[in-house]
C-alpha cells in the first residue's frame, strides 16, 4: 500500500476483465522497482518455501508476473530457475515450460497474486504431465476466496501466500489507506465478489 502496488477505491471500483467490480487493485509488479520492499519479499517467500516446502530442487515461475520474483527465490534458496508459458510456444521448440529440468524433479512454483487459482494451477498441471513433483505453490498475495481454496485442493495442491485480503484490511484502516465508512463495503466485496455493486 505504501507504493500503491495495492490500491483500495470501494467508492470508485476498478473493472476486472471477468466483468467484476472490485475495491481493490493488486499490481505486485512494482515491488521490483523498490530494493528495500522486493529483498522484503524476496526472503519472504524463500522463508515460507523452507516452512512449508522442504525439499524442492527447482524453483518455478507462473508467467508472467511469478517469473521476477520466481526468479529472485531461486537466486536466494540457490536453486535452479524454470518457468511455465499460459500455453506452449507455437514456434520454435514449442515449450510451455522453459529452462532446463529433469524429470522426478521436485517442484515449488512462485506466483504474485491469486484470485481464483485457475492459472496456478493450470501451471501446476503443466509440470505435472512433464513428470515433475509439484510440493506447492507460494504467493505474495491471496483475494482469499473460496473458490480458489476449494480449486487448489481439487487439484491437490498446496498453497501459502505471504498475505491475504482479510488481514490486509486492519493494516489499510491502521494507516489510513480507507476509513471506518468503507471498511463494511470492502468486507461486503469479498463476500460475494461477481455480483458486488452490479
Amino acid at each position: 500500500m505504501q507504493i500503491n502496488a495495492i490500491i483500495l477505491q470501494p467508492n470508485q471500483p476498478f473493472k476486472w476483465a471477468a466483468g467484476w467490480n472490485s475495491p481493490i487493485y493488486c499490481d505486485n509488479r512494482k515491488t521490483l522497482s523498490y530494493p528495500e520492499i522486493r529483498t522484503f519479499i524476496r526472503t519472504s517467500l524463500a522463508s515460507a518455501i523452507n516452512n512449508h516446502f522442504k525439499g524442492a530442487n527447482v524453483i518455478a515461475g507462473v508467467a508472467t508476473a511469478g517469473i521476477p520474483h520466481g526468479v529472485l527465490v531461486a537466486e536466494e534458496l540457490g536453486l535452479p530457475f524454470i518457468y511455465v508459458r499460459a500455453q506452449a510456444k507455437e514456434h520454435g521448440k514449442q515449450n510451455q515450460i522453459e529452462g532446463h529440468f529433469e524429470e522426478g524433479q521436485t517442484v515449488v512454483l512462485v506466483e504474485d497474486l491469486i484470485s481464483s487459482g485457475k492459472s496456478s494451477l493450470e501451471a501446476v498441471a503443466a509440470l505435472r504431465e512433464a513428470g515433475m513433483n509439484v510440493k506447492g505453490l507460494v504467493s505474495i498475495f491471496t483475494y482469499g476466496f473460496e473458490a480458489a481454496s476449494q480449486n487448489f485442493q481439487n487439484a491437490d495442491c498446496d498453497f501459502v501466500s505471504l498475505c491475504d485480503y482479510d488481514n490486509m484490511l486492519p493494516q489499510a484502516l491502521e494507516t489510513n489507506h480507507i476509513n471506518s465508512e468503507e471498511l463494511p463495503l470492502l468486507k461486503e466485496w469479498r463476500k460475494n465478489p461477481s455480483i458486488w455493486k452490479k
